[in-house]
């Protein structure tokens, strides 16, 4: 399976469209179709619904988009970390993050590392751990950064010197907001807002017996998406502090977790994992940043 190929399927994927995707890809539309076609016969799917004025993937098209995504960032990464082994000022590095106010201890980092390598170029994926890892397994990324305990056996670890503490994202004039702390109690009967992820691992750990009289009106991804929903009155969002702004000039408050609840948060690699020179640059830094002697 050609990877040229592959790049010409997902600039299709992407546009939905034969004449555009031609355009970008800077190829006749004959010959597209012609390749497309081709690795059509070759994977013996059907990959396409051709309608008057787009293109539709298919269920094998929408497998495959995933899988080439996956082949065509691999070997961008590959390319470019033996472009770089020459390079001492700089190359390329690949971070999966997840959500926390202590991302700033890596930005910050980055912006020293950057200032000593100027020709560094980092790649940020944002996501719940789950995905982080995914890719990180799949050997997409150099580093991950996640709030969920990590497997020592599979990853060497880096832990955060701080942690992320849990609370409830309410308007500042919601009941709850009166509130010093807020407890399960507080939260029963009421629509709640969280990850999926959290809901399934962080919030059993606080709530115990009486997680089952807790109902997730919604599950988000993103905190800020969810804090919209909490804003605008239609549940109470559980996340980490300082991921929403809820200073004096918002309507929002964030009221801790009673019993505390906290998350560590952790920067992981593959264990035996065989990096580029500017990634064991970078690792030698941050381990001094996070963790000195």
């Amino acid at each position: 399976m050609d990877l040229r190929v592959l790049r010409y399927f997902l600039a299709v994927a992407r546009e939905e469209n034969m004449t555009r995707a031609a355009q970008i890809l800077h190829v006749t539309q004959p010959t597209l179709s012609r390749q497309l076609k081709a690795l059509e016969e070759e994977l013996g799917k059907t990959l396409f619904i051709r309608h008057a004025f787009r293109i539709e993937l298919t269920e094998e098209g929408q497998l495959l988009r995933r899988r080439a995504e996956d082949l065509v960032d691999m070997a961008d990464k590959i390319a470019n970390e033996f472009s770089a082994m020459d390079d001492i000022t700089g190359g390329d590095l690949y971070f999966g993050l997840a959500e926390s106010y202590q991302i700033r201890f890596l930005a910050q980092e980055i912006k020293r590392f950057k200032r000593k390598y100027p020709n560094l170029q980092y790649h940020i994926t944002s996501g719940g751990t789950e995905q982080v890892i995914e890719r990180l397994d799949k050997g997409l990324l150099d580093f991950a950064v996640i709030v969920e305990t990590p497997d020592y056996k599979k990853y060497n670890v880096l832990e955060f010197p701080e942690t992320d503490k849990w609370g409830a994202i309410v308007p500042k004039d919601h009941p709850l907001a009166s509130k010093e702390t807020v407890c399960v109690d507080d939260l029963i009967g009421l629509p709640l807002f969280v990850s999926e992820q959290s809901w399934n691992a962080d919030i059993p750990r606080w709530a115990g017996t009486k997680m089952k009289d807790l109902k997730a009106e919604g599950f988000f991804q993103l905190s800020y998406n969810g804090a919209i929903f909490a804003g605008e009155g239609l549940g109470v969002l559980l996340t980490l502090d300082h991921l929403i702004n809820t200073g004096s000039e918002s309507d929002l408050a964030f009221i801790p977790f009673d019993p505390p609840l906290e998350n560590k948060m952790y920067l992981v690699w593959k264990k035996y994992q065989v990096f580029s020179p500017i990634a064991e640059k970078f690792l030698e830094e941050i381990r001094n940043y996070i963790c000195p002697l």
